[in-house]
């Protein structure tokens, strides 16, 4: 049974590679997906599909838009999410994923430093399963297989 898992969070750092690694190492058939991350194309797609916008508020709203769109397709068609607070970036992609994961029913893995567990403690609640680390969260899905 091949899984898709939607891996929500912010894409400044490699946290997805190491996550997509160690499944590997396991052996897990699982297909990952997630938001686009090339920052710049994430940015300039709103103008690159509709053209130049008047100002750097039409510019967001347009790339906020068609990168909206992406995520529902992309989390409605996955499996599951995981979903990865750190302590370096703002999160408010990272909670609207993992609220709207919620909503959809999907099963969701909440990483999170013990760091967070305050200000997550609702959003961790909802969640099917919170761990500490990438680590932990690949070891949940290769219980799955077990």
């Amino acid at each position: 049974m091949e899984l898709t898992v939607y891996l929500a969070g912010q894409i400044h750092d490699d946290w997805r590679n190491q996550l997509k690694e160690k499944a590997a190492k396991k052996d897990l058939p699982i297909h990952f997906v997630g938001p686009q991350e090339n920052h710049e194309l994430s940015d300039d797609i709103g103008e690159n599909i509709l053209g130049q916008q008047p100002d750097k508020v039409y510019r967001d709203d347009a790339a906020s838009s068609i990168n909206n769109f992406r995520t529902q397709v992309l989390l409605h068609k996955s499996d599951a999410v995981i979903a990865l607070f750190g302590e370096s970036y703002k999160q408010w992609n990272t909670a609207m994923d993992a609220s709207a994961a919620v909503q959809l029913h999907k099963p969701l893995i909440l990483v999170r430093p013990k760091t967070l567990i305050h200000p997550l403690k609702e959003l961790s609640n909802q969640a099917d399963v919170t761990v500490e680390s990438i680590d932990q969260a690949v070891e949940v899905l290769e219980y799955l297989y077990t």
